[in-house]
């Protein structure tokens, strides 16, 4: 009777305290690893739009940044650890996702389907395929899909362009500069002749050149340089010996500057996708509302060959044990097309009310229902252009390498362009640090 009295007591004081309600009901964990805040702010976002989940479960957070190539050999290592600290989420770019989805550690992507996930909702949300290629795994499961459109377009100033083809209307800019690369310099002649500059570097034609090749870097486990690629390094050196750029080199202060409109000489455009707008351009034109710097002063036109650039995935570990949870998440940033989803909001700049920043996203649904007027466009609907941009984009030519390769290949090019080493001895070099430094067979 003592004994019951006392557990009575002590069950009476852990209700009062509360402790019995923590304990039968402590939130589980969802471990989520990104490179960069994006991710693990819309989560926060969900937390806040469903109270009922959040009551459930907490989300960890851990962000390396890809800086130095530190972000994939810890994502690496704490897969392989396993256990209650392993990413149940994770995200992964273009450079290398292939790695995740298709590639060596692709073994710890969950299927979308095992975590509760519809992937009918693909065709229904018409999500950009090529995204879909890339987040398919060897077995066909669908492993892996990003939230945005990275399809690329050709950003070019209004003000240059009035001054040297007369106007500024997108499609008849499209018409100066392509389609095709004989067009384009045909374009970049008429503005040098003005003083102005086509591009600010090469880096900013090698990622329409990248993912405008049929095939990527590795086929059937051997180097390919595909002739598109290798074209690369004559439109390099055409740009350096006719004084058509800055020559500067892609996220440096001076590639900066020429977003502002200070550099050397005027810069026409840049290649990119809507995010190079929104997160690079914008920041770095010098103004923050139309008639300061260069904001306003922008447009988008068809660019002279389709591309695509960037992007991130998301995945799930195969052994995470909160299936359900994390398939939820994952629908609702991926897959979920409705106007409560992340995607409309991401579209609309409406993730935290109106007036945030304005996306391409996935979904041709979502796309079809939102409006990509923007300011810093000098008022231009930029899905207009970014839409079919999309349609030529090709998630086909890509490898687990690409991040590593591409800067053999640049690196080579720019030793060639500056009068350092041959075409010839570019390549060698170029083959011989893929050979050393890759499980890639050269010949």
């Amino acid at each position: 009777m003592k004994k019951t009295l006392s557990l009575l007591l002590v069950l009476s004081l852990l209700l009062g305290l509360g402790l019995t309600s923590a304990l039968a009901e402590g939130k589980q964990t969802i471990n989520l690893w990104a490179f960069t805040d994006e991710v693990p702010k819309m989560l926060d976002r969900y937390l806040e739009l469903n109270p009922e989940f959040a009551a459930k479960y907490d989300v960890k957070t851990t962000i390396i940044a890809t800086t130095d190539g530190a972000y994939q050999p810890a994502l690496d290592a704490a897969l392989a650890a396993g256990g209650a600290d392993a990413p149940d989420i994770y995200c992964a770019e273009a450079a290398f996702i292939l790695k995740y989805s298709q590639g060596d550690a692709s073994s710890y992507a969950a299927p979308y389907k095992d975590l509760g996930i519809d992937v009918s909702a693909v065709e229904t949300a018409e999500i950009a395929q090529y995204t879909v290629d890339i987040g398919t795994n060897p077995n066909g499961d669908l492993v892996a899909l990003g939230y945005q459109a990275t399809g690329g377009a050709f950003i070019y100033r209004r003000s240059i362009a009035k001054e040297v083809f007369g106007t500024d209307d997108p499609a008849e800019i499209g018409a100066k500069v392509g389609p095709g690369w004989d067009k384009f310099f045909e374009a970049a002649e008429a503005l040098k002749e003005k003083g102005y500059g086509i591009v600010s570097g090469d880096g900013d034609i090698w990622h329409a050149v990248e993912n405008s090749s049929e095939l990527g870097w590795v086929v059937d486990g051997k180097l390919n340089l595909d002739p598109n690629r290798e074209e690369f390094i004559d439109i390099s050196m055409l740009l350096k010996e006719n004084d058509l750029y800055n020559d500067t080199q892609d996220w440096t202060d001076a590639w900066f500057a020429d977003m502002k409109g200070e550099g050397a000489k005027g810069i026409f455009g840049f290649f990119g996708p809507a995010w190079l707008i929104n997160y690079v351009m914008a920041g770095n034109s010098g103004g923050t509302a139309p008639g300061e710097g260069t904001y306003g002063d922008w447009a988008v036109c068809a660019p002279p060959v389709g591309f695509f650039w960037g992007g991130t995935w998301l995945l799930a570990n195969a052994s995470t044990e909160k299936k359900e949870a994390v398939g939820e998440l994952i629908n609702w940033i991926t897959l979920d097309a409705s106007e409560t989803g992340l995607q409309y909001h991401w579209a609309n700049g409406t993730l935290y009310g109106e007036g945030g920043t304005k996306d391409t996203v996935a979904s041709g649904v979502v796309m079809a229902m939102s409006d990509g007027s923007l300011e810093f466009l000098g008022g231009q609907n930029m899905f207009d252009v970014f839409v079919p941009a999309n349609e030529f984009a090709n998630g086909k030519n890509m490898t687990q390498y690409d991040e590593t390769i591409n800067r053999y290949w640049r690196d080579s090019v720019r030793m060639y362009t500056s009068g350092q080493i041959s075409r010839d001895e570019a390549i060698a070099l170029f083959k011989q640090n893929v050979a050393d430094n890759l499980d890639v067979v050269v010949e």
